[in-house]
C-alpha cells in the first residue's frame, strides 16, 4: 500500500510516500480502507517535532480517518467486512481502572494515531476494533473523517470540564480552528445565553455566526479583553474555550466573570502562561486542563451528527498526494474548519 512517512522532524518536505506492507491485523481489530482522512494540528507538532516529547520515529502521521472494513478479527462482533466506519483516534489500554469506568482518555498508556503508533495517512490501516465506529446515516466518508478529533475535544473541553450551564455566556478563541468552530456549535446546543467568537478576519467571524457565534472580535484589530469587557457590561464570560496558550492566558484570566472557568486544551502560541493570582482566587475562577475524551462521548456525539444538531466543518478536499500543501495551509492557519484527504 501506499503511505506518508516522517522519519525525521521538519517542513512539510519531511513527508514521504512510500510503499508498505498493509498492517498485519489481530483477532481483536480491524482492518480499513482508509477512504478520507481529517488532518489535525497534532499532525504538525508530530511533523515538526515538540521539545522533550519523542516520537517513534518512523512513523505514518495521521490520527482521524473514515473507511470501509476489509477484515474484521475473530473476536470483533459489532462490524464486519463492507461496513462503512469512521475510527476514533485515541487509544487506551482498555483494561486499567480509568478505562473500565469509562474515562479511557485518562488511561496512563492512552496515545493518538499517528502519534504513538502508525496512523491513517494510507491506504490501510489496523486498529482495535473498539476505534472503529459505524458512520452515522446521512454523513459522507469526508464528514466522518472531519470530526471525531476536534468535536471530541471541544466536547469534552465544554461539557465535561467546563460544565457549560444554560445562559452562560462563552468566548471561544480562534474560531477558525477545528476544535473552535466544534465549540461553538456544542455551545449552541447547550443553550449558552451568548457565544462570543475571536478570529484573525472578518470573513472567519461570519462563518462563525453562521455556527451559532453572537458576537465576534477580530483580534487582530482590537483587543479581545477589552472588547469582552464592553460586550459584557463590564461583567466577563463564564467560561473561555481556548487552545492558544501564551498569547492569551492573562487576558483570559481578566476576562473570566466571578465564578469562571478556563478550559485549555492546547498551547499553540507556547507553553509558558503568567497572570496575577489574586485574580484566581478573589474571584473564584477554575482552571483547567483537558485533553481529548472518552469513547463514550464521541458515541453521543455520532448520535447528535445522525440527528443534525451538529455538523462536521471541512474547508476542503485534497488527493492525499498534496499532504505537504495540506501541511502548509494549515500552518499559515488560512482554514475554516478542516482539511480532508483522499487517497
Amino acid at each position: 500500500m501506499k503511505a506518508v512517512v516522517i522519519r525525521e522532524h521538519g517542513g512539510p518536505d519531511v513527508l514521504r510516500f512510500e510503499e508498505r506492507p498493509v498492517p498485519e491485523r489481530g483477532p481483536g481489530d480491524v482492518l480499513v480502507e482508509v477512504k478520507a482522512i481529517g488532518l489535525n494540528h497534532l499532525d504538525l507538532w508530530v511533523r515538526q517535532g515538540v521539545p522533550g516529547h519523542k516520537f517513534p520515529l518512523p512513523i505514518v502521521p495521521g490520527c482521524d480517518a473514515s473507511g470501509v472494513v476489509r477484515e474484521a478479527g475473530s473476536l470483533v462482533a459489532h462490524v464486519k467486512p463492507g461496513d462503512r466506519v469512521f475510527l476514533a483516534p485515541g487509544v487506551a489500554c482498555g483494561v486499567c481502572p480509568a478505562c473500565a469506568s469509562g474515562r479511557d482518555n485518562l488511561c496512563r498508556r492512552y496515545g493518538m494515531l499517528g502519534e504513538m503508533r502508525d496512523g491513517t495517512c494510507a491506504e490501510f490501516v489496523s486498529v482495535p476494533a473498539r476505534n472503529a465506529i459505524p458512520i452515522p446515516e446521512g454523513l459522507s466518508f469526508e464528514d466522518a473523517a472531519a470530526f471525531p478529533l476536534t468535536f471530541l475535544t471541544a466536547w469534552h473541553m465544554v461539557v465535561a470540564r467546563a460544565a457549560l450551564r444554560p445562559g452562560e455566556t462563552v468566548l471561544v478563541h480562534a474560531a477558525g480552528s477545528g476544535v473552535s468552530a466544534a465549540a461553538i456549535q456544542i455551545c449552541r446546543l447547550l443553550g449558552a445565553g451568548r457565544i462570543l467568537a475571536t478570529a484573525g478576519s472578518e470573513e472567519k467571524l461570519a462563518k462563525a455566526r453562521e455556527l451559532g457565534a453572537t458576537d465576534g472580535i477580530p483580534y487582530r484589530e482590537k483587543d479581545f479583553a477589552e472588547e469582552v469587557r464592553r460586550l459584557t457590561g463590564k461583567r466577563g464570560v463564564d467560561v473561555i474555550v481556548d487552545h492558544v496558550g501564551t498569547d492569551t492566558f492573562d487576558k483570559n484570566v481578566r476576562s473570566l466573570a466571578a465564578g469562571g472557568r478556563l478550559v485549555l486544551c492546547g498551547a499553540t502560541s507556547g507553553f509558558e502562561g503568567k497572570t496575577d493570582l489574586r485574580f484566581v482566587f478573589f474571584k473564584n475562577l477554575s482552571i483547567l486542563g483537558s485533553t481529548m475524551g472518552s469513547l463514550a462521548e464521541l458515541h453521543e456525539i455520532a448520535a447528535h451528527l445522525a440527528a443534525g444538531r451538529l455538523k462536521p466543518i471541512v474547508d476542503s478536499v485534497l488527493p492525499l498526494s498534496e499532504v505537504k500543501e495540506a501541511h502548509r495551509r494549515m500552518g499559515e492557519r488560512s482554514l475554516f474548519g478542516k482539511i480532508v484527504l483522499r487517497p
